[in-house]
């Protein structure tokens, strides 16, 4: 489970950046979180809202450069332990509004748990070389952090976990060392890593080629599942089949007692996001995968959104740890029946044109109190309380367009 993702000198963010998993103390919601006796206590959703050109995408390429980078030397050598669900691989890319930021590295933080152990991953990059990586880890709960290896461009120093004499310090400068030891050696706390980074899921909604991507399974109990999430969405399909000879999908109906076949092509775009989501969706809540989804709004009913949304929240559904990050333009979701505070988060460029972000716990009212749990989140949002002006109001009042 993702606990914290810290990030330097990314696109439009270019001072140091965090989005936090981490729940705060306050009371909606509290049986929605993911619990842990010795550890405390994570978030199962966080949504970013924001104008066009706010940054709520650039935090979540940030989040997949991480992601991917580790990821993908190991899949090309098909060296993976599980399933990687990643698009493709996301550059990096500095600010670019600042002479001294363009020769700067780009750093990443990452905090995430995975079984009984908290690990914190480091990884500064420059023109696609590594300048410094590191690993470390301690017990859910624990006080003492122990070295897994740090890196300084050429120079890796190995902690007590893994340093074997056999062990090779010598690797490509563009290669992470996390992904070296992943694919050469067969070490169970790097595997016990390796499987968390290539659990994540990354989709991008704003893509239009993705709603076409749909992952057909042939369990049974899997496609029993997608079917009924289907009906209980008001969409009536009965089954689906893929066609080898043709590759092409096709969804079946009864109507009046007899079944009819409709190709994929010919839905309604809501129906093929929704048949394209949500096996990605089930097998997120299945194996307790992180899912990163740009735009999960797009093409969606509002209902439909509450729908995913409150699949995370749910614990009976959610029992191993799985959590949504996506960005959003839909107000109709931006509620306190459906978030927590700490679960909405907002991304605003400021006047030096560097992306911030910060959630709706942070905020404080004009009598410096934060916004109550009670509030119209959307409302308040649309008349530029919070920031992130959607410049709705900017529009109207300055009376140019009429």
């Amino acid at each position: 489970m993702l606990c914290q993702f810290s990030f330097r000198n990314y696109k439009s963010y270019r001072t140091e950046t965090t989005f936090d998993f981490q729940a705060a103390s306050i009371p909606e919601f509290s049986e929605t979180l993911l619990a842990d006796e010795k550890g405390g206590a994570l978030l199962p959703v966080g949504v970013i809202y924001g104008p066009n050109g706010g940054g709520k995408t650039n935090l979540l390429l940030a989040l997949s450069c991480l992601i991917s980078t580790v990821v993908k030397p190991i899949h090309d050598l098909e060296k993976s332990r599980q399933d990687a669900i990643i698009q493709h691989k996301v550059g990096c890319m500095p600010f670019l509004f600042d002479e001294d930021s363009r020769n700067r590295p780009t750093e990443f933080e990452i905090y995430f748990r995975q079984k009984k152990n908290e690990y914190r991953y480091c990884l500064s990059l420059l023109n696609d070389e590594i300048i410094s990586e590191s690993l470390y880890w301690r017990a859910i709960g624990g006080k003492r952090t122990g070295t897994v290896f740090e890196r300084e461009k050429e120079v890796i120093h190995l902690g007590a976990k893994i340093n074997k004499a056999g062990i090779n310090r010598s690797v490509n400068p563009k290669m992470p060392y996390l992904s070296f030891l992943a694919i050469n050696y067969d070490i169970p706390l790097i595997a016990e890593v390796q499987r968390w980074f290539e659990s994540c899921i990354i989709r991008n909604y704003a893509n239009p080629t993705v709603d076409r991507q749909v992952m057909i399974s042939q369990d049974e109990k899997v496609r029993s599942r997608i079917i009924q999430a289907l009906n209980d969405l008001d969409i009536d399909i009965a089954d689906y089949r893929f066609s080898e000879e043709e590759k092409k999908l096709y969804t079946q109906r009864v109507v009046a007692g007899k079944s009819y076949e409709l190709q994929f092509d010919d839905e309604s775009d809501g129906t093929k996001k929704l048949i394209a989501a949500l096996p990605v969706i089930l097998l997120a809540l299945r194996e307790g995968r992180l899912v990163i989804i740009d735009e999960l709004d797009a093409k969606l009913h509002p209902k439909l959104l509450r729908y995913i949304i409150s699949l995370f929240k749910n614990r009976r559904l959610n029992q191993n740890g799985a959590q949504l990050l996506f960005t959003s333009h839909d107000m109709a979701t931006m509620k306190n029946t459906i978030f927590r505070r700490d679960e909405i988060w907002f991304a605003a460029v400021n006047e030096n044109h560097e992306s911030e972000i910060y959630s709706l716990y942070e905020i404080r009212r004009e009598d410096h109190e934060r916004v109550n749990n009670t509030a119209a989140y959307d409302k308040q949002y649309l008349e530029g309380r919070y920031g992130a002006d959607p410049y709705l109001s900017n529009m109207l009042i300055g009376g140019d367009w009429v």
